[in-house]
Formats: C-alpha cells, structure tokens, sequence
C-alpha cells in the first residue's frame, strides 16, 4: 500500500538530517547533528573479528581499549581519571570445570544430570576445589524475602548445608489475579532478577543455589545459561567471596521436574503454591553429589572515561554510559566462534563516540561537565558500573544523571521512544519533550517482565540515587509498524543475541535507527549541561530516598 504523501515527505526529511555530516555545524549549536559515517566507522571497527569479541582479561580488551583512548584523544577531550583514561577494576577471573554429571539420589529415584544439557554450575567463591557431597535440596519458592510484600520464601529454615532450589522472576508474573500491585504485576521486581536470587540465598546462609530456566519467565532461551559457564569475572572483595554460595547455576524445566518427581511428594503444585502468599519451603528429601574445580585469575580491567570540563559549574556531571564489553570467543556455532556483539553493544559504543564528537563541536561550551564512560564486565554482571558506582570519579550527590545505551536498534527509524523503568524520574519528562520534537512518542517498557531495568548499566547508578535514562526506538517501525519491529526484536532474542551471529553486516542494517536515538540522547544532555536544576525521582520510585 502506498504510503500518505505526508509521512513519506517526514521520512525524506528525517532521513536527510540524519544522514548529513553535521552541516549543521557551521551555523547555530542547535542545528548540530550526529553523524552518521562515525558511527558507522566505529560500529564496523568494534564489530570486526579483529577484536575478538571485546571480552575483558584478553587481547580483546587490550584492542578496545587502545581503541578508544586513541579515538577520544583525537577528538580532544580530556582524560576523566585524573590525568587518565582509565579507571582500574580489579577483578577475578573463575573458570569453572565442573564434573561432566550431578549425582541425584531421592525417595522415589536416583539419576545423574548432565553439565549443560540439564544443568549449568559455577562459583563466585575465589576457592579452588569446591565438593559438593550429599546436600540437600529445598524448594524455596521464588527465593524472595521482601518484607513490604509480606513475602518470606526462607520462613522457619535454617539453609545451612543445604541448596535451594528457586524460581526465576518473581509471584507477580503472570499472576492469575492479574493485580498490578501484587510484587508489580508482570513488572518484574529486582526480586526477581538472577542475581538477587543468588544475593538472597547466600544471604540465608545455603551452600549452593540453583534457579530453575522457563524461557517465558527468564526472557531469554536455555542457550544464554547453557553459554554462562565460560570464564567469568567478579570484582575482587577482601574475604574472597567467602559470603558467596559455595554453588551457583541453572536447571532446565526438565531437569527441575525430575528433581520434583524423585522427591516422592505426590501432588506437590510446586509452582501453584509458590505463587501463594504464606508460602513455606518445601524440603524435596533429594541430595546432590557434584564437585567444582576452578582456576583463578586476578588482575585489573578498564573503565575507559573522558570529558568536557563545564564552563560555569564543572562540579556537576552528566554522565553517559555504555559498556564496550562482549563475550570474546567460545563456543564453535555454525564454525563461528568469535562473539562480535554488534549490536550488543558495539552499537552503544559506536554511538556514544559519536556523541562525544558532537559535543566537541558545540560553539558554547557545556556549563555542565559532560562525562563519556565506557564500562567493561557488563555482561559479566554489571561489574564495571557497579565499581565506578562503589569509586565515583565524580561526586554522587554532584553527578545531575545518567544517559545509557546499550543493544541500540539496528532496523531503522522508529515511531517510539520506549523507556525502560517508564515513571521513575523526570528524565522521562526530557525524553518525552525530545521524542515530540522527532515526530515520536513515548512507549514504557514492552517486555516489563523480563526486567531490562536491572540488565544494564544505568541501574548501578540508580542504585546510588541518580536518576538514570534507558531509552530506545523498537516497536514501531516508521514505516512497516508495530508488527515488524516487534519482530525484528523477537528474532534478535531467539537467534543472535549472546551469539556469534550478532555481527555487524554493511547493507543490511539501516542505521537511521540508531542516530535517531543518538540525536535524542545528544539532545537530552546538551540541554542537562546548561540547566541549573537537578532531573528529580518521582513519588512512588524505590530510588528516590537515596538521592535525598
């Protein structure tokens, strides 16, 4: 069907600013745009196979980050570690060898499950040989202790010695009563995040923890998981993470219902009655039997940051953030083995370099000082942002907000603006009045229940109390709509994310997408740099008592 004479002249228009090298430069600040050949540029070099997948701790890092020191230094702008590029993150590298089975013996059954295709196992305890001899396991619900919910999956327990066994998300999820007060709803709750899962269960005094994979629940396939088991890094804690479980992993929803049934418990409705308040946990009467060799690494990765020092109040920071890290080279898929992360997250990368050199275009310098911040772990765990969040280089209290990005669309432009965490702080406010001036609107997060809030940087420095935005185009394609975009994104979830087939390919990618998103953000902390106010949390938001 053709489309009305209206939208196409939009489109024509859109695409031309978009697509310019900053012509706009020679005249007013206002007209500055980002541009598109350097994202492009830097999108295609990140990508590439020369960087072996951007892992942290390899000559993939080594690459990046003279990369990006290199690229910043060109465009002018200042060290943003006193003097340095560069912020240290001592971590720890665990790699797990796990034995090739877990012994299962119960009441109704004993069987062995196998490493990876039933089960996957690893540590964050800097312990060499962890044995695992005839432990316990217990259901225990959802794994949450939220008080103001009334909620306690640990009640009357003593978890000593013993592993708990837990479903992913939380009570609200798919919730028959369908009340959106009851744990958010499908929102899903940081209680229902993996980590906290593995948070609480150390918490409780459990010698290993095991979270039960449903693709729905998770938001991602057994795959992500099944692919978590290669060397992974944790930030270096002075008691070695001795208040770690001893165990942590995933079990299939298969592998769970064996559990289940060697148990003996007849008519158990786990899950049914997990989702009732007043839960209590279930002793199973079923033991495993595994071991967990590891050989550790510690040494130091990088946070890479620049800035533009503010010409008025240099003490207040706008900091971007995106992650340069990937997932190196691993496992062999269809004879590819090097994980490029193009759009997870070279596209955030190539986007905020960017931005970077737009700002250093500006005629009137920011009033504000503006901060770049390339993290690295993210796909570790949010490591690199949560050690800048733990050693600020600027100021919390002094630090106005938050832009991050992170797996930018690469499907051309959009109709949306979709914030995750819609109606947290004001910066939904600024996003929304940008988005207008694009001929966009705003949509809250699509896909609540898979908890992108808590997947991404931003989170560590909401967890500080600064207000942090996490915005993107995606489900509404300007010109082949909501179905369309809806399943461009499926697709990337089902086939290339976390996989070597996330690569950047000239041609078929329409980059229009990602400077639109790019500009907005661009826009977003131009204007934050010369206000003299401060983006506030709004009533309701679980961070707003830290920022006062």
């Amino acid at each position: 069907m053709r489309q009305p004479a209206v939208l196409l002249l939009v489109i024509i228009l859109m695409f031309g600013f978009f697509a310019c090298k900053n012509e706009g430069s020679q005249g007013s600040d206002d007209a500055l745009t980002v541009d598109s050949t350097e994202v492009e540029r830097h999108l295609a070099q990140l990508a590439s196979d020369e960087f072996l997948g951007r892992k942290p701790f390899t000559e993939g890092e080594t690459k990046t980050i003279a990369y990006l020191q290199s690229e910043l230094e060109k465009m002018g702008l200042e060290p943003g570690n006193n003097g340095s590029y560069f912020q240290e993150v001592p971590l720890v590298e665990i790699s797990p060898m796990p034995d090739s089975t877990m012994k299962v013996v119960g009441p109704s059954g004993s069987f062995d499950l196998k490493i990876k295709d039933d089960y996957v196992l690893y540590t964050q305890r800097e312990q060499e040989d962890i044995q695992i001899k005839d432990a316990e396991l217990v259901f225990c619900g959802y794994g949450i202790v939220a008080p103001e919910y009334n909620w306690n999956d640990y009640a009357d327990i003593d978890m000593k010695g013993k592993i708990a066994v837990v479903m992913v998300n939380d009570p609200g999820f798919q919730n028959e009563t369908q009340d959106s007060t009851f744990f958010k709803g499908n929102i899903m709750t940081y209680y229902g995040r993996w980590t906290y899962k593995y948070e609480e269960a150390a918490r409780q005094g459990a010698e290993g923890v095991l979270i039960i994979h449903e693709t729905n629940a998770a938001g991602y396939p057994w795959f992500v998981p099944r692919g978590s088991m290669s060397p992974r890094l944790n930030l270096q804690t002075p008691n070695g993470g001795a208040d770690k479980c001893a165990i942590q992993g995933w079990v299939t929803l298969t592998a769970a219902a064996e559990l289940f049934k060697a148990s003996g418990i007849k008519e158990g409705r786990f899950f049914e009655k997990a989702k009732t308040p007043g839960f209590k946990p279930i002793p199973l009467g079923v033991k495993i039997s595994t071991n967990l060799k590891n050989q550790l690494k510690k040494d130091v990765s990088q946070n890479v940051v620049a800035m533009i020092r503010g010409s008025e109040r240099p003490d207040e920071a706008i900091i971007y953030s995106t992650h340069w890290d990937h997932l190196g080279v691993g496992q062999e898929v269809q004879g590819d083995s090097i994980y490029n992360g193009a759009v997870d997250n070279a596209s955030g990368s190539a986007a905020l370099l960017a931005i970077a050199k737009t700002f250093t275009e500006l005629k009137q310098k920011p009033e504000r000082t503006v901060v770049f911040l390339f993290v690295t772990a993210e796909e570790q765990g949010l490591l690199g942002s949560e050690y800048y969040a733990l050693n600020p280089i600027f100021p919390k209290d002094k630090t106005v907000a938050n832009i991050n990005m992170d797996a930018l669309n690469p499907n051309g432009m959009m109709k949306d603006l979709t914030v995750v965490g819609y109606g947290q702080s004001e910066l939904d406010d600024y996003a929304s009045e940008e988005a207008g001036k694009q001929g966009r609107y705003i949509l809250p997060d699509q896909e609540p229940e898979k908890g992108f809030y808590f997947r991404s940087d931003h989170f560590n420095f909401a967890k500080v109390g600064i207000p942090a935005l996490y915005a993107s185009g995606g489900y509404d394609h300007i010109t082949k709509g909501k179905e369309y975009a809806r399943g461009k994104a499926d697709e990337f979830t089902a086939n290339n994310y976390h996989q070597p087939s996330d690569e950047y390919t000239p041609g078929a990618w329409e980059l229009s997408g990602i400077l639109q998103d790019a500009q907005l953000f661009f826009n977003i902390g131009k204007r934050l740099a010369s206000e003299k106010t401060f983006p506030k949390w709004k009533e309701g938001s679980e961070f707003k008592s830290l920022r006062n």
